[in-house]
Protein backbone atom coordinates (compact mmCIF):
# COMPACT_ATOMS: atom_id res chain seq x y z
CA UNK A 1 0.00 0.00 0.00
CA UNK A 2 1.52 3.71 -1.22
CA UNK A 3 2.48 5.93 1.89
CA UNK A 4 0.99 8.79 2.55
CA UNK A 5 2.67 12.05 0.95
CA UNK A 6 2.21 15.90 0.61
CA UNK A 7 0.72 17.11 -2.88
CA UNK A 8 0.25 20.43 -2.40
CA UNK A 9 1.64 23.16 0.02
CA UNK A 10 -0.31 26.53 0.63
CA UNK A 11 0.62 28.59 3.39
CA UNK A 12 -0.85 26.56 7.03
CA UNK A 13 -2.65 23.85 4.46
CA UNK A 14 -1.17 20.93 3.37
CA UNK A 15 -3.07 18.42 1.11
CA UNK A 16 -1.84 14.86 1.31
CA UNK A 17 -2.75 11.71 -1.13
CA UNK A 18 -3.01 7.67 0.04
CA UNK A 19 -4.37 8.85 3.56
CA UNK A 20 -7.62 6.25 3.35
CA UNK A 21 -8.51 5.01 7.06
CA UNK A 22 -7.59 8.57 8.30
CA UNK A 23 -10.58 10.37 9.95
CA UNK A 24 -11.83 13.86 10.53
CA UNK A 25 -9.46 15.99 13.30
CA UNK A 26 -7.03 13.37 13.74
CA UNK A 27 -3.51 14.66 14.55
CA UNK A 28 -0.28 14.02 11.40
CA UNK A 29 2.98 14.76 11.32
CA UNK A 30 3.92 16.54 8.30
CA UNK A 31 7.32 16.23 6.52
CA UNK A 32 10.38 15.34 7.07
CA UNK A 33 10.43 17.97 9.86
CA UNK A 34 7.73 15.77 11.56
CA UNK A 35 5.35 19.42 11.91
CA UNK A 36 2.45 19.01 13.88
CA UNK A 37 -0.86 18.93 11.83
CA UNK A 38 -4.94 18.27 12.03
CA UNK A 39 -7.16 16.52 9.03
CA UNK A 40 -9.74 19.14 8.26
CA UNK A 41 -11.95 17.80 5.23
CA UNK A 42 -11.22 14.25 3.80
CA UNK A 43 -11.86 13.71 -0.07
CA UNK A 44 -11.38 9.92 -1.49
CA UNK A 45 -7.71 9.43 -0.72
CA UNK A 46 -7.30 12.89 0.27
CA UNK A 47 -6.41 14.35 3.43
CA UNK A 48 -6.16 18.54 3.79
CA UNK A 49 -4.33 19.04 6.86
CA UNK A 50 -3.94 22.60 8.89
CA UNK A 51 -0.21 22.59 10.16
CA UNK A 52 0.08 24.81 13.60
CA UNK A 53 3.77 25.45 12.31
CA UNK A 54 5.49 27.49 9.45
CA UNK A 55 5.24 25.23 6.61
CA UNK A 56 8.41 27.64 4.83
CA UNK A 57 10.24 25.07 3.38
CA UNK A 58 7.72 22.11 2.86
CA UNK A 59 7.25 20.55 -0.55
CA UNK A 60 5.33 17.82 -2.37
CA UNK A 61 6.60 14.22 -1.85
CA UNK A 62 7.33 14.58 1.63
CA UNK A 63 6.08 12.10 4.33
CA UNK A 64 2.77 12.02 6.29
CA UNK A 65 2.63 10.43 8.96
CA UNK A 66 -0.91 9.45 10.40
CA UNK A 67 -1.34 9.42 14.09
CA UNK A 68 -5.14 7.90 14.17
CA UNK A 69 -5.48 10.21 17.21
CA UNK A 70 -7.11 13.01 17.86
CA UNK A 71 -6.13 16.84 18.81
CA UNK A 72 -5.29 16.04 22.19
CA UNK A 73 -4.54 18.20 26.05
CA UNK A 74 -2.83 16.62 29.10
CA UNK A 75 -4.91 17.01 32.13
CA UNK A 76 -3.52 16.88 35.16
CA UNK A 77 -1.11 18.48 38.27
CA UNK A 78 1.11 21.08 36.88
CA UNK A 79 -1.67 22.60 34.84
CA UNK A 80 -1.86 25.62 37.29
CA UNK A 81 0.91 28.18 36.75
CA UNK A 82 1.77 27.48 33.52
CA UNK A 83 2.17 29.00 29.77
CA UNK A 84 1.31 26.87 26.62
CA UNK A 85 0.75 27.63 23.34
CA UNK A 86 -2.16 26.68 20.96
CA UNK A 87 -1.75 22.81 21.36
CA UNK A 88 -0.29 22.86 24.91
CA UNK A 89 3.33 22.82 24.37
CA UNK A 90 4.87 24.32 27.22
CA UNK A 91 6.47 27.51 26.46
CA UNK A 92 8.94 27.47 29.21
CA UNK A 93 10.09 24.26 29.05
CA UNK A 94 10.84 25.36 25.28
CA UNK A 95 12.69 28.52 26.53
CA UNK A 96 14.52 26.51 28.89
CA UNK A 97 15.81 23.30 26.97
CA UNK A 98 16.04 25.29 23.40
CA UNK A 99 16.06 29.44 23.64
CA UNK A 100 14.78 31.90 22.88
CA UNK A 101 12.65 31.06 19.66
CA UNK A 102 10.01 27.61 19.55
CA UNK A 103 12.14 25.32 16.80
CA UNK A 104 9.77 23.60 14.37
CA UNK A 105 8.84 20.21 15.27
CA UNK A 106 9.03 20.08 18.69
CA UNK A 107 8.08 17.72 20.82
CA UNK A 108 7.53 17.83 24.21
CA UNK A 109 5.06 16.56 27.03
CA UNK A 110 2.50 19.28 28.35
CA UNK A 111 3.08 18.24 31.82
CA UNK A 112 6.25 17.98 33.73
CA UNK A 113 6.81 13.94 33.65
CA UNK A 114 9.79 13.99 36.69
CA UNK A 115 8.24 15.97 39.05
CA UNK A 116 7.05 14.05 41.68
CA UNK A 117 3.26 14.69 43.96
CA UNK A 118 1.58 13.86 46.99
CA UNK A 119 -1.27 12.00 46.17
CA UNK A 120 -3.64 11.66 49.01
CA UNK A 121 -6.09 8.80 47.93
CA UNK A 122 -9.94 8.98 49.55
CA UNK A 123 -10.77 5.91 48.05
CA UNK A 124 -9.89 2.29 50.07
CA UNK A 125 -9.31 -0.85 48.35
CA UNK A 126 -12.40 -2.70 47.45
CA UNK A 127 -14.27 0.55 47.24
CA UNK A 128 -16.84 0.70 43.97
CA UNK A 129 -16.42 4.07 42.04
CA UNK A 130 -18.05 5.70 38.73
CA UNK A 131 -17.34 7.46 36.42
CA UNK A 132 -16.33 10.77 37.78
CA UNK A 133 -15.69 10.24 41.57
CA UNK A 134 -13.10 11.54 44.10
CA UNK A 135 -10.28 9.08 44.42
CA UNK A 136 -7.83 11.60 45.91
CA UNK A 137 -6.50 15.05 46.05
CA UNK A 138 -2.57 16.48 45.55
CA UNK A 139 -2.10 19.80 46.14
CA UNK A 140 -1.11 21.65 43.33
CA UNK A 141 -0.45 25.26 44.30
CA UNK A 142 -1.04 26.81 48.11
CA UNK A 143 -4.37 27.88 46.37
CA UNK A 144 -5.57 25.04 44.84
CA UNK A 145 -6.40 21.18 45.87
CA UNK A 146 -5.98 18.94 42.23
CA UNK A 147 -8.50 16.70 42.25
CA UNK A 148 -8.02 13.61 40.95
CA UNK A 149 -10.89 11.85 39.38
CA UNK A 150 -12.05 8.82 37.83
CA UNK A 151 -11.66 9.41 33.87
CA UNK A 152 -15.25 9.45 32.00
CA UNK A 153 -16.05 6.39 30.51
CA UNK A 154 -14.31 4.31 33.75
CA UNK A 155 -16.66 2.37 36.89
CA UNK A 156 -15.94 -0.57 38.57
CA UNK A 157 -13.65 -2.18 41.57
CA UNK A 158 -10.97 -0.44 42.74
CA UNK A 159 -8.51 -3.56 43.56
CA UNK A 160 -4.93 -1.46 43.99
CA UNK A 161 -4.92 1.84 45.27
CA UNK A 162 -1.37 3.57 46.19
CA UNK A 163 -0.65 6.61 48.64
CA UNK A 164 2.94 8.80 48.33
CA UNK A 165 4.51 10.62 45.97
CA UNK A 166 4.62 9.94 42.37
CA UNK A 167 5.79 11.16 38.82
CA UNK A 168 2.19 11.82 36.52
CA UNK A 169 3.05 8.64 34.69
CA UNK A 170 2.73 6.67 37.55
CA UNK A 171 -0.07 4.01 38.14
CA UNK A 172 -1.32 5.21 41.63
CA UNK A 173 -5.20 3.36 40.89
CA UNK A 174 -6.09 -0.20 39.19
CA UNK A 175 -10.26 -0.13 38.56
CA UNK A 176 -11.75 -3.63 37.81
CA UNK A 177 -15.03 -4.11 36.21
CA UNK A 178 -15.90 -7.78 33.52
CA UNK A 179 -12.45 -9.02 34.36
CA UNK A 180 -11.21 -6.31 32.29
CA UNK A 181 -8.53 -3.72 34.39
CA UNK A 182 -8.24 0.34 33.95
CA UNK A 183 -4.73 1.55 34.92
CA UNK A 184 -5.29 4.78 36.24
CA UNK A 185 -2.41 7.80 36.63
CA UNK A 186 -2.27 11.40 37.76
CA UNK A 187 -3.58 13.05 34.11
CA UNK A 188 -5.58 12.00 31.91
CA UNK A 189 -6.39 13.01 28.08
CA UNK A 190 -8.98 14.44 26.23
CA UNK A 191 -9.78 15.77 22.76
CA UNK A 192 -10.18 19.17 22.94
CA UNK A 193 -12.81 19.67 20.22
CA UNK A 194 -15.09 17.34 22.33
CA UNK A 195 -16.91 18.95 25.29
CA UNK A 196 -16.62 16.60 28.59
CA UNK A 197 -19.76 14.92 29.80
CA UNK A 198 -21.79 15.75 33.37
CA UNK A 199 -24.91 14.76 34.94
CA UNK A 200 -27.22 18.04 33.78
CA UNK A 201 -27.04 21.65 33.37
CA UNK A 202 -28.16 23.68 36.23
CA UNK A 203 -29.63 27.37 36.40
CA UNK A 204 -27.37 29.61 37.05
CA UNK A 205 -28.32 31.90 40.17
CA UNK A 206 -25.23 33.08 41.21
CA UNK A 207 -23.21 36.83 40.46
CA UNK A 208 -19.66 36.24 38.76
CA UNK A 209 -18.05 39.10 41.13
CA UNK A 210 -15.78 41.55 39.23
CA UNK A 211 -15.23 43.94 41.30
CA UNK A 212 -16.06 46.35 38.30
CA UNK A 213 -19.19 48.50 39.26
CA UNK A 214 -20.86 49.16 35.65
CA UNK A 215 -20.59 45.00 35.67
CA UNK A 216 -21.87 43.91 38.70
CA UNK A 217 -24.39 46.35 39.46
CA UNK A 218 -25.86 47.07 36.27
CA UNK A 219 -24.69 44.41 33.63
CA UNK A 220 -23.55 41.58 35.86
CA UNK A 221 -22.51 38.02 34.66
CA UNK A 222 -23.71 35.18 36.57
CA UNK A 223 -21.41 32.04 37.22
CA UNK A 224 -21.32 29.77 34.37
CA UNK A 225 -22.87 32.50 32.27
CA UNK A 226 -21.08 33.48 28.63
CA UNK A 227 -20.27 37.56 27.65
CA UNK A 228 -19.28 39.48 24.83
CA UNK A 229 -17.35 42.66 25.18
CA UNK A 230 -17.00 43.81 21.94
CA UNK A 231 -15.42 47.19 21.03
CA UNK A 232 -12.65 49.43 18.86
CA UNK A 233 -9.20 49.20 18.88
CA UNK A 234 -8.31 51.43 21.92
CA UNK A 235 -11.46 50.68 23.85
CA UNK A 236 -9.80 48.71 26.57
CA UNK A 237 -11.15 45.02 25.63
CA UNK A 238 -7.92 43.73 27.15
CA UNK A 239 -7.89 45.64 30.31
CA UNK A 240 -11.17 44.65 30.98
CA UNK A 241 -10.19 40.93 30.16
CA UNK A 242 -7.20 41.79 32.79
CA UNK A 243 -8.91 43.24 34.91
CA UNK A 244 -12.04 40.01 35.27
CA UNK A 245 -8.73 37.63 35.29
CA UNK A 246 -7.51 39.14 38.48
CA UNK A 247 -10.56 40.26 40.54
CA UNK A 248 -13.32 37.90 39.82
CA UNK A 249 -14.14 35.29 42.18
CA UNK A 250 -13.58 32.52 40.03
CA UNK A 251 -11.45 29.51 41.78
CA UNK A 252 -9.88 28.71 38.76
CA UNK A 253 -8.97 30.93 35.86
CA UNK A 254 -7.86 30.08 31.99
CA UNK A 255 -6.67 32.92 29.85
CA UNK A 256 -6.50 32.25 26.41
CA UNK A 257 -4.19 35.27 24.65
CA UNK A 258 -5.51 34.04 21.17
CA UNK A 259 -4.35 36.37 17.95
CA UNK A 260 -3.34 39.17 20.24
CA UNK A 261 -0.48 41.86 19.56
CA UNK A 262 2.54 40.46 20.89
CA UNK A 263 3.11 43.30 23.21
CA UNK A 264 -0.19 42.60 25.04
CA UNK A 265 0.72 39.38 25.81
CA UNK A 266 3.97 39.80 26.50
CA UNK A 267 2.54 42.25 29.45
CA UNK A 268 -0.18 39.94 30.62
CA UNK A 269 3.18 37.13 30.99
CA UNK A 270 5.08 39.95 32.78
CA UNK A 271 2.74 41.15 35.13
CA UNK A 272 0.75 38.19 36.10
CA UNK A 273 3.18 36.48 38.04
CA UNK A 274 3.82 40.15 40.10
CA UNK A 275 0.17 40.04 41.01
CA UNK A 276 -1.40 38.83 43.94
CA UNK A 277 -4.96 37.22 44.68
CA UNK A 278 -6.54 39.54 46.37
CA UNK A 279 -8.68 36.83 48.13
CA UNK A 280 -5.77 35.25 49.52
CA UNK A 281 -2.71 37.54 49.15
CA UNK A 282 -1.36 34.50 47.02
CA UNK A 283 0.51 34.99 43.60
CA UNK A 284 -2.20 35.12 40.96
CA UNK A 285 -0.45 32.36 38.76
CA UNK A 286 -1.06 29.37 41.58
CA UNK A 287 -4.63 29.92 39.61
CA UNK A 288 -4.11 30.62 36.53
CA UNK A 289 -3.08 29.15 33.08
CA UNK A 290 -2.52 30.62 30.23
CA UNK A 291 -2.97 30.09 26.53
CA UNK A 292 -0.72 32.07 24.54
CA UNK A 293 -1.05 32.42 20.89
CA UNK A 294 0.00 36.03 19.68
CA UNK A 295 -0.61 37.80 16.18
CA UNK A 296 2.81 36.22 15.35
CA UNK A 297 2.54 32.51 15.73
CA UNK A 298 1.37 30.17 13.26
CA UNK A 299 -2.35 31.24 11.89
CA UNK A 300 -3.89 27.44 12.28
CA UNK A 301 -2.70 27.23 15.97
CA UNK A 302 -4.67 29.73 16.76
CA UNK A 303 -8.10 27.92 15.33
CA UNK A 304 -6.95 24.97 17.98
CA UNK A 305 -5.83 27.61 21.11
CA UNK A 306 -9.71 28.79 22.14
CA UNK A 307 -10.37 24.92 22.28
CA UNK A 308 -7.85 24.02 24.35
CA UNK A 309 -8.29 26.57 26.30
CA UNK A 310 -11.99 25.82 27.11
CA UNK A 311 -11.10 21.70 27.59
CA UNK A 312 -8.62 22.75 30.79
CA UNK A 313 -11.01 24.81 32.06
CA UNK A 314 -14.06 22.58 31.84
CA UNK A 315 -11.56 19.75 33.89
CA UNK A 316 -11.15 22.17 36.77
CA UNK A 317 -15.04 22.78 36.50
CA UNK A 318 -15.48 18.79 36.56
CA UNK A 319 -13.74 19.12 39.92
CA UNK A 320 -16.70 21.79 41.30
CA UNK A 321 -14.26 24.58 40.76
CA UNK A 322 -15.79 28.45 39.38
CA UNK A 323 -13.74 28.34 36.26
CA UNK A 324 -13.71 31.72 34.08
CA UNK A 325 -12.28 31.51 31.15
CA UNK A 326 -11.28 34.71 29.11
CA UNK A 327 -10.96 34.84 25.02
CA UNK A 328 -9.00 37.43 23.87
CA UNK A 329 -9.90 37.72 20.90
CA UNK A 330 -12.64 35.66 19.30
CA UNK A 331 -12.45 37.87 16.12
CA UNK A 332 -8.39 36.75 15.69
CA UNK A 333 -9.47 33.07 15.95
CA UNK A 334 -12.62 33.72 13.48
CA UNK A 335 -9.57 35.49 10.97
CA UNK A 336 -7.43 32.17 11.24
CA UNK A 337 -10.87 30.31 10.26
CA UNK A 338 -11.47 32.63 7.57
CA UNK A 339 -7.93 32.01 5.98
CA UNK A 340 -7.79 28.26 6.29
CA UNK A 341 -11.63 28.19 5.00
CA UNK A 342 -9.89 30.64 1.33
CA UNK A 343 -7.40 28.25 1.04
CA UNK A 344 -9.60 25.22 0.92
CA UNK A 345 -11.31 27.31 -1.41
CA UNK A 346 -15.27 26.90 0.37
CA UNK A 347 -18.00 28.76 -0.58
CA UNK A 348 -17.58 32.26 1.32
CA UNK A 349 -20.56 33.85 3.65
CA UNK A 350 -20.29 37.34 4.99
CA UNK A 351 -17.51 39.55 4.80
CA UNK A 352 -15.36 36.36 3.57
CA UNK A 353 -16.03 34.48 6.77
CA UNK A 354 -17.10 30.69 6.38
CA UNK A 355 -20.75 30.00 6.29
CA UNK A 356 -20.22 27.82 9.68
CA UNK A 357 -18.60 31.03 11.67
CA UNK A 358 -22.23 31.02 13.76
CA UNK A 359 -22.25 27.51 14.16
CA UNK A 360 -18.81 26.80 15.51
CA UNK A 361 -19.48 30.14 18.07
CA UNK A 362 -22.44 28.44 19.29
CA UNK A 363 -20.35 25.50 19.95
CA UNK A 364 -17.54 26.93 21.89
CA UNK A 365 -19.82 29.16 24.02
CA UNK A 366 -22.03 26.34 24.62
CA UNK A 367 -19.37 24.44 26.30
CA UNK A 368 -19.97 27.53 29.31
CA UNK A 369 -22.64 26.56 31.70
CA UNK A 370 -23.25 25.48 35.66
CA UNK A 371 -23.58 21.71 36.32
CA UNK A 372 -23.71 19.52 38.31
CA UNK A 373 -20.54 16.92 37.88
CA UNK A 374 -19.93 13.41 37.03
CA UNK A 375 -19.91 11.10 40.03
CA UNK A 376 -21.53 9.54 43.03
CA UNK A 377 -20.50 12.97 45.31
CA UNK A 378 -22.59 15.48 44.77
CA UNK A 379 -20.73 18.34 43.42
CA UNK A 380 -21.38 21.53 41.40
CA UNK A 381 -19.18 23.40 39.03
CA UNK A 382 -19.38 26.13 36.77
CA UNK A 383 -17.29 27.61 33.84
CA UNK A 384 -17.99 31.30 32.79
CA UNK A 385 -16.92 32.21 29.58
CA UNK A 386 -16.17 36.05 28.44
CA UNK A 387 -15.31 36.59 24.88
CA UNK A 388 -13.74 40.15 23.66
CA UNK A 389 -14.41 40.89 20.12
CA UNK A 390 -12.85 42.97 17.59
CA UNK A 391 -14.73 44.26 14.85
CA UNK A 392 -13.16 46.39 12.09
CA UNK A 393 -13.74 50.14 13.12
CA UNK A 394 -15.84 49.34 15.99
CA UNK A 395 -18.48 48.37 14.12
CA UNK A 396 -21.30 46.11 15.90
CA UNK A 397 -22.81 44.79 12.67
CA UNK A 398 -19.96 42.62 12.00
CA UNK A 399 -20.76 38.90 11.25
CA UNK A 400 -18.61 37.93 14.00
CA UNK A 401 -20.05 40.26 16.84
CA UNK A 402 -23.75 39.46 15.45
CA UNK A 403 -23.05 35.71 15.15
CA UNK A 404 -21.33 35.97 19.08
CA UNK A 405 -24.73 38.05 20.34
CA UNK A 406 -26.81 34.84 19.40
CA UNK A 407 -25.39 33.04 21.92
CA UNK A 408 -23.93 34.96 25.15
CA UNK A 409 -26.90 36.43 27.53
CA UNK A 410 -24.33 39.57 28.24
CA UNK A 411 -22.94 42.55 26.15
CA UNK A 412 -20.53 44.95 27.46
CA UNK A 413 -20.61 47.30 24.14
CA UNK A 414 -17.02 49.17 24.56
CA UNK A 415 -16.92 52.96 23.60
CA UNK A 416 -14.06 54.81 22.36
CA UNK A 417 -15.12 58.39 23.30
CA UNK A 418 -15.44 57.09 26.71
CA UNK A 419 -12.14 55.64 26.32
CA UNK A 420 -10.90 58.84 25.47
CA UNK A 421 -12.28 60.59 27.93
CA UNK A 422 -10.29 58.22 29.84
CA UNK A 423 -13.60 56.62 31.75
CA UNK A 424 -12.50 53.25 32.52
CA UNK A 425 -14.07 50.90 32.01
CA UNK A 426 -15.41 52.54 28.70
CA UNK A 427 -18.87 50.21 28.97
CA UNK A 428 -21.77 52.31 27.26
CA UNK A 429 -24.37 52.16 29.54
CA UNK A 430 -26.85 52.92 26.80
CA UNK A 431 -26.15 50.21 24.56
CA UNK A 432 -25.08 47.34 27.13
CA UNK A 433 -27.46 44.78 28.53
CA UNK A 434 -27.26 41.65 30.62
CA UNK A 435 -30.17 38.67 30.67
CA UNK A 436 -29.28 37.12 33.87
CA UNK A 437 -30.87 39.82 36.29
CA UNK A 438 -34.39 37.75 36.82
CA UNK A 439 -32.00 34.89 37.87
CA UNK A 440 -29.74 36.63 39.99
CA UNK A 441 -32.45 38.68 42.00
CA UNK A 442 -32.79 35.81 44.77
CA UNK A 443 -28.57 36.13 45.03
CA UNK A 444 -29.20 40.38 45.23
CA UNK A 445 -32.25 40.07 48.08
CA UNK A 446 -30.21 37.36 50.02
CA UNK A 447 -25.87 38.29 49.63
CA UNK A 448 -26.28 41.86 49.16
CA UNK A 449 -29.04 43.63 50.19
CA UNK A 450 -32.96 44.05 49.45
CA UNK A 451 -33.10 46.96 47.82
CA UNK A 452 -29.67 46.32 45.48
CA UNK A 453 -32.11 45.80 42.25
CA UNK A 454 -34.63 48.61 42.63
CA UNK A 455 -31.35 51.32 43.33
CA UNK A 456 -29.93 49.47 39.72
CA UNK A 457 -33.69 50.02 37.57
CA UNK A 458 -33.67 53.90 39.06
CA UNK A 459 -29.92 54.67 38.20
CA UNK A 460 -30.10 53.12 34.95
CA UNK A 461 -33.51 54.92 34.39
CA UNK A 462 -31.75 58.02 35.48
CA UNK A 463 -28.83 57.62 33.20
CA UNK A 464 -31.88 56.99 30.71
CA UNK A 465 -32.85 59.83 30.87
CA UNK A 466 -29.76 61.72 31.39
CA UNK A 467 -29.30 61.33 27.73
CA UNK A 468 -32.88 63.00 26.52
CA UNK A 469 -32.81 66.12 28.62
CA UNK A 470 -29.40 66.09 27.26
CA UNK A 471 -30.81 66.25 23.77
CA UNK A 472 -33.78 68.77 24.78
CA UNK A 473 -30.76 70.82 26.07
CA UNK A 474 -29.06 70.53 22.71
CA UNK A 475 -31.87 71.83 21.17
CA UNK A 476 -33.48 74.73 23.40
CA UNK A 477 -30.87 75.51 25.70
CA UNK A 478 -29.94 74.69 29.96
CA UNK A 479 -32.67 77.31 30.73
CA UNK A 480 -36.08 75.07 29.51
CA UNK A 481 -34.99 72.49 31.70
CA UNK A 482 -36.90 72.95 35.09
CA UNK A 483 -34.72 72.39 38.81
CA UNK A 484 -36.40 68.50 38.80
CA UNK A 485 -34.80 67.86 35.46
CA UNK A 486 -31.19 69.93 36.16
CA UNK A 487 -31.42 67.53 39.21
CA UNK A 488 -31.63 64.56 37.04
CA UNK A 489 -28.71 65.74 34.96
CA UNK A 490 -26.27 66.52 38.28
CA UNK A 491 -27.26 62.81 39.44
CA UNK A 492 -26.66 61.34 36.23
CA UNK A 493 -23.25 62.45 36.27
CA UNK A 494 -22.37 61.77 39.29
CA UNK A 495 -23.38 57.80 38.92
CA UNK A 496 -21.46 58.57 35.66
CA UNK A 497 -18.58 60.00 37.36
CA UNK A 498 -18.53 58.78 40.78
CA UNK A 499 -19.80 55.22 40.34
CA UNK A 500 -19.54 53.74 36.99
CA UNK A 501 -15.77 54.90 36.35
CA UNK A 502 -13.06 53.25 37.86
CA UNK A 503 -9.34 53.83 38.14
CA UNK A 504 -7.67 50.30 37.35
CA UNK A 505 -4.19 51.55 38.90
CA UNK A 506 -5.87 52.29 42.70
CA UNK A 507 -5.41 50.16 44.99
CA UNK A 508 -9.30 50.94 46.68
CA UNK A 509 -10.81 51.73 43.27
CA UNK A 510 -10.03 49.43 41.27
CA UNK A 511 -11.94 46.59 42.86
CA UNK A 512 -15.36 47.13 44.80
CA UNK A 513 -16.79 43.97 46.76
CA UNK A 514 -20.70 43.90 45.61
CA UNK A 515 -21.71 45.22 49.13
CA UNK A 516 -19.57 48.45 49.16
CA UNK A 517 -21.49 48.81 45.42
CA UNK A 518 -24.85 48.78 47.15
CA UNK A 519 -23.69 51.44 49.24
CA UNK A 520 -22.25 53.95 47.08
CA UNK A 521 -24.98 53.49 45.00
CA UNK A 522 -27.57 54.04 47.71
CA UNK A 523 -25.78 57.67 48.75
CA UNK A 524 -26.06 58.95 45.11
CA UNK A 525 -29.79 57.79 44.85
CA UNK A 526 -30.75 58.96 48.71
CA UNK A 527 -28.97 62.20 47.61
CA UNK A 528 -31.26 62.56 44.76
CA UNK A 529 -34.42 61.56 46.87
CA UNK A 530 -33.12 64.38 49.39
CA UNK A 531 -33.06 66.89 47.12
CA UNK A 532 -36.43 65.87 45.25
CA UNK A 533 -38.00 66.43 48.33
CA UNK A 534 -36.55 70.02 49.60
CA UNK A 535 -36.83 70.96 45.71
CA UNK A 536 -40.50 70.53 46.42
CA UNK A 537 -40.33 72.52 49.55
CA UNK A 538 -39.63 75.21 47.58
CA UNK A 539 -35.44 74.97 48.69
CA UNK A 540 -33.09 76.17 45.82
CA UNK A 541 -31.03 73.87 43.58
CA UNK A 542 -28.04 76.26 43.64
CA UNK A 543 -27.40 76.28 47.06
CA UNK A 544 -27.93 71.73 47.21
CA UNK A 545 -25.95 71.59 44.82
CA UNK A 546 -23.18 73.56 46.38
CA UNK A 547 -23.34 71.37 49.53
CA UNK A 548 -20.00 69.90 50.93
CA UNK A 549 -21.20 66.76 51.60
CA UNK A 550 -21.03 66.32 47.24
CA UNK A 551 -17.66 65.68 47.53
CA UNK A 552 -17.96 63.32 50.43
CA UNK A 553 -20.48 61.21 47.90
CA UNK A 554 -17.56 61.73 44.80
CA UNK A 555 -14.75 60.49 46.96
CA UNK A 556 -17.03 56.81 48.70
CA UNK A 557 -15.22 55.17 45.89
CA UNK A 558 -12.09 55.30 48.19
CA UNK A 559 -13.17 54.56 51.30
CA UNK A 560 -11.24 51.10 52.26
CA UNK A 561 -13.39 47.66 52.53
CA UNK A 562 -13.07 48.20 56.34
CA UNK A 563 -14.50 51.12 57.32
CA UNK A 564 -17.96 50.66 55.60
CA UNK A 565 -19.42 52.38 58.83
CA UNK A 566 -18.52 56.07 56.63
CA UNK A 567 -21.29 55.34 54.56
CA UNK A 568 -23.81 56.01 57.54
CA UNK A 569 -21.75 58.97 58.60
CA UNK A 570 -22.19 60.33 55.14
CA UNK A 571 -26.12 59.39 54.61
CA UNK A 572 -26.57 61.38 58.00
CA UNK A 573 -24.66 64.49 56.51
CA UNK A 574 -26.68 64.27 53.78
CA UNK A 575 -29.76 64.91 55.40
CA UNK A 576 -28.74 66.88 58.03
CA UNK A 577 -27.08 69.69 55.29
CA UNK A 578 -30.43 69.27 53.18
CA UNK A 579 -32.40 69.81 56.32
CA UNK A 580 -30.33 73.11 56.77
CA UNK A 581 -30.47 74.59 53.27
Amino acid sequence: MAKPMIVRVSGPLVVAKNCLGAKMYDVVKVGKAGLTGEIIELKEDLAFIQVYEETAGIGPGEPIVLTHMPLSVELGPGLLGKIFDGTQRPLETIYTDKGNFIMRGIDLPSLEREKRWEFKPVKEEGAIVEEGDLLGEVQETELVSHKILVPPGVSGKVTKINQGEFRIEDIICVIEKDGKKHELKLFQTWPVRKSRPFKRRVMPTEILSTGQRVIDAFFPVAKGGTACVPGPFGSGKTVVQHQLAKWSDAQIIVYVACGERGNETADLLLSFPELKDPHSGRPLMERTVIIANTSNMPVAAREASIYTGITIAEYFRDQGYSVALMADSTSRWAEALREISGRMEEMPGEEGYPAYLPARLAEFYERAGQIECLGSQARRGALSVIGAVSPPGGDLSDPVVQATLKVVKVFWGLDDRLANARHFPAINWLISYSLYHEPLEDFKREKIAETFEELRSQGMRLLEEEEELKEIARLVGMEALNDEEKLKLEVARSIREDFLHQNAFHPEDTFTSLKQQHLMLELILDFYQSSLDALRKEKELNKILKLPVRLEISRAKFIPEDQLDKFTQIKERIAQEIDNV
